[in-house]
């Protein structure tokens, strides 16, 4: 806190720093895949492959539009006032995808505090993805971030269903009740809707995250060679550490994580306190 450092010692720890910290901070401390670990000589503490691996997350890709200056959002009012959830066509995931109004202050889609807003975007997130990525070490001090790899839209179904939605959102700004609304739509261009191969590479170049990470230290069965943490928190392997944090879900809810997060901590603390 504040650059002071110091040591806690406890019969029993419980780290709480994230989807990327806590997988992070665990491999610095010699638990993880133990390949990995040795590449930037670091004792292996012990060997827990699922370290770092499973990085779920939710893909989010803006649709931006230039709207009529008095539909733009005043600065002081909630800039995210609605939302859409549907299931693709096809998918046996229940409320795959949500598409999400809001503004946007910035050329690439972003939206920043204190900034005038340019138009509004419709955010697209895919809720259920089926690609996982993976956080490896960078270095061995601990202020150096690691590599994140999302891998985002490497598998088919997540992109088809990008692509889907994108097609989805336009057909909607076109409709009859945002038609005094939209003056134009800014991105994605004519060329980029005029083919599923134009389409899916603007998909790829513009896709980014909706920061709800989770998944890099999963919760599963001692069985599960991936898994890093039992169903009460507890890492496999190793007495008096637990981890408690989106990092131990399985896969990333439907949903924002934080509700889901305070559940587990308010659920795990119960079992810690019987």
């Amino acid at each position: 806190c504040g650059g002071e450092r110091f040591t806690v010692e406890a019969n029993e720890v419980v780290m709480s720093a994230g989807a990327i910290a806590s997988p992070h901070l665990l491999m610095l401390s010699g638990v993880g895949p133990a390949d990995h670990l040795r590449e930037f000589g670091i004792e292996v503490v012990h060997d827990l492959p699922g370290v770092g691996q499973n990085f779920r997350d939710h893909p989010l890709l803006p649709v931006l539009f230039r709207v009529r200056d008095e539909y733009l959002v005043a600065m002081d009012n909630p800039r995210i006032q609605l939302a859409l959830r549907y299931t693709t066509p096809g998918s046996d995931s229940r409320n795959d995808m949500q598409i999400m109004p809001s503004w946007f202050t910035d050329p690439r889609g972003t939206s920043f505090v204190n900034s005038e807003p340019l138009g509004s975007r419709f955010v697209l997130i895919l809720e259920s993805a089926v690609g996982a990525g993976e956080i490896r070490l960078a270095s061995t001090d601990p202020h150096v971030q690691p590599h994140l790899n999302y891998r985002f839209m490497e598998e088919a179904w997540d992109l088809e269903r990008m692509r889907h939605g994108v097609r989805l959102v336009v057909r909607l700004a076109e409709s009859d009740a945002l038609r005094d609304v939209i003056v134009e739509r800014m991105a994605p261009s004519d060329a980029d809707l005029a083919s599923d191969e134009a389409l899916d590479q603007w998909v790829r170049t513009h896709i980014s995250t909706a920061h709800h990470l989770a998944g890099t230290c999963k919760m599963g069965p001692a069985s599960d060679t991936m898994a890093v943490v039992d169903q009460y928190g507890r890492v496999h392997g190793l007495q008096g550490l637990r981890v408690v944090d989106t990092s131990i879900m399985p896969d990333v809810v439907r949903a924002n994580t934080n509700a889901t997060a305070m559940m587990m901590a308010e659920r795990i603390a119960d079992w810690m306190k019987a």
